[in-house]
């Protein structure tokens, strides 16, 4: 059984997936946490992806929220509102496609819980054998350019900065997570950034990982866009 964390899934035109999202989260937490929250952040979503989630969380047994950022704000900006928002000591978000599986969630959870790490965060980088199904070749590749980068550009010494899986000690990350700015999506970068010159401890974790299609991210608008967030992050530093 894991402590009490919440888990935060930030959702933009989601409609074809978030039901069942919320559906698999509800039965783990359930089971595995059942002092748990779930906060759903719909960040401006066109579609059905609000009343979609407002109707699965009806019936849930733990505690659940709907938050509502209209407009649109990014991803950054929901997964913060969501945390921020939280009402117990440890925050995680995912991804609404649930690359992850939820069944990693000990892996990020109890560091935290047993006092070893102030963020956990999942990495696809450092035992690609957990991949499961790949993204495509350009895509998985851009990838690992664009943390190269990241690391040179900021001299953080992650592999993978940009899996959707990351917890939180709240208490710790609360003045970061304020702090930040970054609202799309290099936020994570942004984020372990900032608790890295604050000295806090910070725990990359090898997870289980598998692509799934229909991401926001658009290859190259997005992560040129990316990249000049992360070089503006560290001149302003």
């Amino acid at each position: 059984m894991l402590p009490p964390f919440s888990i935060v899934i930030p959702c933009f035109n989601e409609e074809g997936r978030i039901g069942q999202t919320l559906r698999l989260t509800l039965d783990y937490l359930a089971v595995n946490a059942p002092e748990s929250e779930l906060i759903v952040v719909n960040d401006g979503s066109a579609d059905g992806t609000g009343a979609i989630a407002r109707e699965r969380l009806k019936s849930a047994q733990v505690a659940t929220r709907l938050l509502e950022n209209f407009p649109n704000r990014g991803k950054g900006a929901a997964v913060r509102s969501g945390l921020l928002a939280a009402r117990t000591p440890i925050g995680l978000f995912s991804d609404a496609d649930l690359s992850t599986p939820l069944e990693e969630t000990s892996k990020l959870i109890e560091p935290i819980a047993d006092g070893q790490v102030d963020i956990a965060f999942g990495s696809r980088a450092l035992d690609r054998s957990l991949i499961g199904v790949h993204q495509p070749w350009r895509r998985e590749q851009g990838g690992r350019v664009f943390n190269l980068l990241v690391r040179v550009a900021t001299a953080l010494p992650f592999w993978d900065t940009q899996c959707g899986f990351k917890a939180f000690r709240l208490e710790a990350c609360r003045p970061i997570l304020e702090a930040a700015r970054i609202e799309g999506f290099a936020f994570d970068v942004e984020l372990l950034y900032r608790a890295h010159q604050a000295g806090l401890r910070i725990g990359e974790v090898p997870v289980r990982w598998n692509h799934a299609e229909g991401s926001k991210v658009s290859f190259f608008r997005d992560s040129l866009r990316m990249l000049r967030e992360v070089i503006t992050l560290r001149a302003s530093s």
